[in-house]
């Protein structure tokens, strides 16, 4: 593929990626409040996930429900926009080094061996001693 053509593509890949972007953002609705508010401001909630899973239920919990935000309201936007960008410089990578994705790359046969472990020396131990 041209340099030309992997740099068309990927500025229809930003346009179109931006694009969508920027139409979640104007049409993006305010997020509706939870009547029963969030849970993990309780400090009772918080205790029994602890004691159900420890801390790192805490933590899966407090990372979900940030995750769940990224993908609400304008931030839903903003996620699409990075991703648009990741997906971007991805495909250029790809585009510009196709030789590393075949099958037959040469790359896995020139990885150096691992020496023998009998001429290698003493496994443990330290020095040999004579």
């Amino acid at each position: 593929m041209t340099p030309r053509r992997i740099h068309q593509i990927s500025v229809v890949l930003l346009l179109l990626g931006f694009g969508a972007a920027l139409g979640l953002y104007l049409t993006a609705q305010p997020p509706e409040l939870d009547p029963f508010g969030n849970p993990l401001t309780s400090k009772k909630y918080l205790h029994e996930l602890r004691v159900m899973g420890g801390n790192a239920n805490v933590a899966f919990a407090e990372f979900e429900a940030w995750l769940q935000s990224l993908w609400q309201g304008k931030n839903r936007a903003v996620s699409v926009a990075v991703i648009t960008v990741f997906l971007t410089v991805g495909f250029r990578f790809v585009a510009r080094h196709p030789e590393l994705f075949r099958p037959d790359h040469p790359v896995a046969s020139e990885r150096p061996r691992p020496a023998d472990k009998a001429s290698s020396g003493p496994s443990r131990g330290g020095p040999e001693r004579s």
